[in-house]
């Protein structure tokens, strides 16, 4: 089943580039946009950062010094990254709060949130911590409840009003701290100890939130401090949805009796030609997940984000018809077995003895929750608000047990609008090959 529709898309605002490609010998033109299963929109916004900071708020709004002020005091240059519009449409959606009461009912990512932030209690007590895209407040307020010493709450949309009340409500005002503006334009007069925030989006990269947290790591955490979560994966597998196929194809073959195939060329293209969020099961995938993207979020770079690509070679463990790729993701609350020198430095993380991977292509294995804390969007996992990301190809490829599946896939930042991410997807299976591109917005 799909996700509710949260927040209103703005089209003039949200236009990506356009891409086209063949997928199952079907051409598509134009831009396709992502997220959405038989026409609802799937999208949670995200949270972040707008410049109006709203009327009588007694948040503090701190930006950084222009160019010119900046030469005048220090003769360097330190500007920002410039808002663009399509970055104020971002943060005027999550002003909405169906989005932010759509991620706290998520118990698996909020309590994963909390019992990260107690687990790691002994580094957060004292301590200066910084919320990026806080959103209405709760990591910030868990971390003043674990005994931070400050906690600096950062968000551009407009929820940061409320977030202030709620922190004023809970008699918190002398230790959380809200900011409303974006990462790259606040200013914090301090190093900071702990960088905690919940950046994920659809198939992890989408809305590039990220950049943000790298932002914030590069500008105040000291060298040691702790980023929660710490690493994340994102993985892809093969997946058979007979189901979804039918309900959304077949139902044409036959309407009250009336042949209606002549739709099923559309139908395909409505129903598949996006990326899909929706909730599959175990029972869907096909095979040993790949590992597309591992993320440290001591050391990956803004550069890395702009483009991620993966080779894959998979083996089905049954016969069934193969309906496209799933993407899904893991996120893990460790602390580094070494501190860096330098935020550039790269990390080892604490695991467990059992950790590894018995095959480079297959899921690790995690470590013991007490050393690990691990959130987990996986299929066989309890269902979040993120659920998996589906890409369906227009026609199912039939497979045999142990039959090969291979290819490549890229994930990149749209040109236009690095919050929407381009993905080629290139497979082959028993001499046959396919290109499928669309795009996630």
């Amino acid at each position: 089943m799909s996700s509710s529709v949260h927040a209103t898309r703005r089209e003039d605002m949200f236009q990506s580039t356009s891409s086209s490609g063949y997928s199952n010998g079907y051409h598509h033109g134009g831009g396709s946009g992502g997220g959405h299963v038989s026409g609802q929109r799937l999208r949670r916004g995200s949270r972040s950062r707008s410049r109006d900071h709203g009327n009588g708020s007694n948040l503090r709004v701190s930006h950084r010094m222009t160019e010119q002020q900046q030469e005048e005091e220090t003769g360097t240059e330190r500007a920002p990254t410039p808002c663009t519009d399509f970055d104020m449409a971002y943060f005027h959606s999550y002003a909405h709060l169906g989005i932010h009461e759509e991620m706290i009912k998520d118990r698996a990512r909020t309590e994963s949130y909390r019992n990260a932030i107690f687990q790691h209690q002994d580094r957060i007590a004292g301590k200066v911590v910084v919320d990026v895209g806080c959103g209405t407040g709760i990591l910030s307020i868990f971390c003043a409840q674990a005994g931070a010493k400050r906690v600096y709450a950062v968000d551009a949309s407009n929820i940061a009003v409320q977030a202030n009340e709620v922190v004023k409500a809970n008699n918190l005002s002398d230790t959380v701290v809200v900011l409303h503006g974006r990462v790259e334009d606040i200013e914090i007069d301090e190093e900071v100890d702990v960088i905690v925030s919940e950046w994920m989006g659809y198939m992890l990269l989408y809305e590039s939130m990220l950049g943000s947290v790298i932002t914030a790591r590069d500008r105040w955490l000291k060298p040691g401090g702790l980023i929660l979560p710490s690493t994340a994966t994102l993985y892809m597998a093969p997946v058979t949805h007979p189901d979804r196929y039918s309900e959304s194809i077949d139902f044409w073959r036959n309407v009250y009796g009336i042949d209606m195939s002549a739709m099923l060329p559309l139908a395909k293209q409505c129903a598949f030609e996006e990326p899909s969020v929706e909730t599959i099961s175990g029972e869907n995938v096909l095979t040993w997940p790949h590992v597309v993207k591992q993320v440290d979020c001591y050391t990956i770079t803004l550069y890395e984000l702009e483009s991620v690509s993966t080779r894959f070679k998979f083996k089905s463990m049954m016969r069934a018809p193969f309906h496209g790729f799933a993407f899904w993701f893991d996120v893990e609350f460790g602390i580094p077995a070494i501190y860096p020198s330098n935020n550039n430095t790269r990390t080892a993380f604490v695991e467990s003895p059992n950790n590894h991977d018995t095959d480079g292509n297959q899921r690790k294995k995690r470590a013991n929750p007490n050393e690990a804390l691990v959130l987990s969007t996986a299929p066989e996992d309890p269902p979040t608000h993120w659920q998996q990301t589906l890409i369906y190809f227009y026609d199912p490829i039939e497979v045999e047990q142990d039959q090969g599946i291979e290819g490549s896939v890229t994930l990149s930042q749209s040109k236009e609008n690095p919050r929407f991410m381009n993905i080629h997807l290139e497979y082959a299976s028993n001499g046959r090959c396919f290109v499928k591109e669309s795009v996630m917005r």
